[in-house]
């Protein structure tokens, strides 16, 4: 009864949030509120005739409201601009998802989109190794971290907490040479794991910690602004959020959420994107200020349906070795 009646506060909540007057399309995200905006704000402009209204949340709670819409029968969103293609091809097994072929899509690689249509990479949020200027060591790859002169000085955002913590921790294990054995060696090196990623960059830029792992755009933002942090995109190569796109089965507006999509992937929607301090997914997109040639970035793979699979398997094989925080 508990959760029946958290559920219908949710999903109350959910329409006091949208105006009172219908919208041609109605958008679910966890785009930080200026970027959603301005994603928003740049779509209106490219197709005048289409009103858009907007809920942002982070994609636990996005995720939470929408399915305690489904559950009720009646969800609201039309399309979804959330973090990870793993929460996304959840949605896709469950059919709840629309299958779009974008015309687009022929300007991405192929493992940046789901083959059938149902969700395409908008960005790439890559996590790599963020140091503090007066740190002895000056990290080039993952092992570096579990080195002695490192002991004691790393932290890093959990995967309990943070959905590109666990999508990172996926992507490395997934990698010879690392795998959870790199894990293990972190942890026995004293490795802090709590929080999200903004903590994480407070710890380095404090001096309270020397290194971390982080995702790209933080670090490069606040060394831009004279932060005593350096960025590595190390040698074996980066993790990626991407932040997919996708169009929900339930959408009353099928037609206008199709057009937001193709919006998003193309030329205009992209370089909307890097003027946000974001990588593109878009091959041919030039890079945002503060970034290397997106060529000499190694993003390494993941499969999103094995991801989704060994979720469960990965939280408690990560919660042993740091706990869980």
């Amino acid at each position: 009864m508990k959760n029946l009646v958290s559920a219908v506060t949710l999903l109350a909540v959910g329409f006091a949030a949208l105006p009172a007057s219908a919208a041609n399309l109605v958008l679910y995200t966890s785009q930080p509120n200026e970027d959603a905006q301005a994603t928003v704000d740049g779509f209106m402009a490219a197709n005048p005739d289409i009103k858009v209204d907007w809920v942002r949340d982070g994609t636990p709670k996005i995720m939470a409201k929408l399915q305690a819409e489904i559950a009720a029968g009646n969800p609201v969103a039309d399309v979804l601009l959330i973090a990870d293609t793993v929460t996304l091809e959840r949605l896709k097994q469950d059919g709840k998802l629309l299958a779009y072929k974008s015309p687009e899509a022929a300007n991405y690689d192929a493992a940046l989109y789901d083959k059938d249509g149902h969700y395409y990479s908008t960005k790439l949020i890559t996590t790599g190794i963020i140091y503090n200027t007066s740190a002895g060591l000056k990290p080039a790859s993952w092992q570096d971290l579990a080195k002695p002169e490192a002991k004691g000085l790393v932290t890093m955002p959990s995967p309990l907490t943070s959905g590109a913590a666990l999508i990172h921790a996926q992507t490395l294990t997934a990698v010879d040479g690392l795998g959870w054995d790199y894990y293990k060696a972190l942890a026995e090196n004293g490795t802090t794991a709590a929080g999200g990623n903004g903590a994480i960059l407070k710890a380095v830029a404090s001096g309270e910690k020397a290194y971390g792992m982080v995702v790209d755009y933080m670090p490069i933002r606040e060394k831009a602004k004279g932060a005593p942090v350096e960025f590595v995109f190390p040698s074996e190569g980066v993790s990626a959020v991407t932040e997919p796109v996708g169009i929900l089965a339930s959408s009353k507006n099928v037609e206008a959420a199709q057009k937001f999509v193709d919006y998003v992937l193309s030329v205009e929607g992209q370089e909307g994107f890097v003027k946000l301090g974001y990588i593109p997914a878009r091959n041919g997109v030039a890079m945002p200020e503060g970034f290397p040639a997106r060529d000499t970035i190694r993003v390494l793979p993941l499969d999103a349906a094995t991801a989704l699979k060994n979720t469960d398997a990965d939280l408690k094989t990560f919660s042993g070795y740091f706990g869980s925080n």
